[in-house]
């Protein structure tokens, strides 16, 4: 299924991306190979497999989230440039 330069270019305005014409050439051969690819696997029989957390069925890998007690307000502000006693000052962001 090879994308045109057309869709290209209105993937990347959907995205928020400037392309340049090579770009917009390049990006369309290999979306198309991605999409080929991605054809490819949908013509396997996954019949009767198991859906994986992993592809190397380790599991997670991601330790176990438990509360634990954060940095004390004091330590915090030792390497802040400026702050009150509750708040860190920023510079304004809003004008």
């Amino acid at each position: 299924m090879a994308l045109s330069e057309k869709e290209v270019r209105h993937i990347a305005l959907l995205s928020r991306l400037q392309l340049s014409d090579e770009e917009v050439r390049q990006y369309a051969s290999q979306l198309t190979d991605i999409l080929d690819y991605v054809k490819k696997l949908q013509r396997l029989d996954t019949e009767g497999v198991e859906p994986m957390i992993s592809a190397s069925g380790s599991g997670s890998v991601f330790r176990e989230d438990k509360p634990r007690p954060g940095l004390p307000r004091e330590a915090a502000f030792e390497s802040a440039p400026s702050h009150d006693e509750e708040y860190f000052r920023v510079p304004p962001v809003i004008e």
